[in-house]
C-alpha cells in the first residue's frame, strides 16, 4: 500500500497535472458550474465513460505482466479507444514518464511494455510486478484520477476546497463499485457513451485560452 500511495501520488513525476482530460473545454462552454454539474460530469465518466475503460484495462495488464505479447496486444486496444489527439498524448506521455520513475524500485516491466503504451496498461503491468493487490490498484487509480479532475475544476470554475472535497465524497461509492466490477470484467465489458466527454477532449486543441494541455 505504502508504495501504491507513492506512485499514485500527484507528487509523483508524470506531470498528470498538466492535463484536464476535455475538461477545461467543458468548464469554458460552462457545462460545469458548480459542485453538482462536476459531480454529475464525473458520475458519467465513471459508469459510462473512458475511466470505465481504462480500469478494466488496467486490471487485464495486472494479469499480463509477464506476457509481452499479451502486454502489447491491451496497448494496442487501448491506443484504439484513445481517439482525440490530446488524450493519446496524455496517456502515453504520462505512462512513458510512470515507467521511468518506477524503475527506481528495480522493476523489470518496462522491458515488456510496448511504446506507446498508455497509462492503465503501465500502472497495471507495474502494480503486478510490484506485488500490489489488484483492488488496491485499481481503487488507487480511479480515486488518483478522480481527484486530479475535481483539483481542475477546484482552479478552474473555480470551486471552494469544501466543494470540491464534497464531489470526491460523493463519489466515492461509484468509484468502489467500478474498482470491483473491473477486476474481473472481460475485454467485452469495455464500452462507453460519454460522448459529451470524448467531444469536449476534440475540442480542447481549439478553445482560445488554455491552461492544461488536454
Amino acid at each position: 500500500m505504502q508504495r501504491l500511495l507513492t506512485f499514485l501520488s500527484p507528487t509523483f513525476p508524470v506531470g498528470a497535472f498538466a492535463w484536464s482530460q476535455g475538461l477545461e473545454t467543458a468548464i469554458a462552454d460552462r457545462r460545469i458550474v458548480d459542485a453538482a454539474s462536476l459531480r454529475e460530469w464525473m458520475a458519467g465518466l465513471i459508469a459510462h465513460g473512458g475511466l470505465r475503460s481504462e480500469a478494466i484495462l488496467l486490471a487485464h495488464a495486472y494479469h499480463a505482466t509477464d506476457d509481452a505479447a499479451s502486454l502489447a496486444a491491451l496497448a494496442e486496444l487501448g491506443v484504439a479507444l484513445t481517439a482525440p489527439a490530446e488524450r493519446y498524448l496524455e496517456t502515453t506521455l504520462t505512462a512513458q514518464a510512470f515507467i521511468t520513475a518506477t524503475r527506481a524500485w528495480g522493476s523489470d516491466v518496462a522491458a515488456r511494455l510496448p511504446d506507446p503504451c498508455p497509462y492503465p496498461v503501465a500502472v497495471g503491468a507495474i502494480a503486478a510486478d510490484q506485488d500490489i493487490e489488484l483492488g488496491d490498484a485499481l481503487l488507487g487509480y480511479l480515486t488518483a484520477t478522480i481527484q486530479a479532475q475535481v483539483s481542475v475544476a477546484v482552479r478552474l470554475v473555480p470551486l471552494g476546497q469544501t466543494a470540491g472535497l464534497e464531489v470526491i465524497a460523493t463519489l466515492e461509492p461509484p468509484v468502489a463499485s467500478l474498482a470491483l466490477f473491473a477486476a474481473t470484467a472481460s475485454l467485452d465489458d469495455i464500452g462507453g457513451i460519454a460522448y459529451a466527454a470524448e467531444i469536449a477532449q476534440m475540442r480542447h486543441e481549439t478553445i482560445g485560452v488554455r491552461v492544461f494541455r488536454s
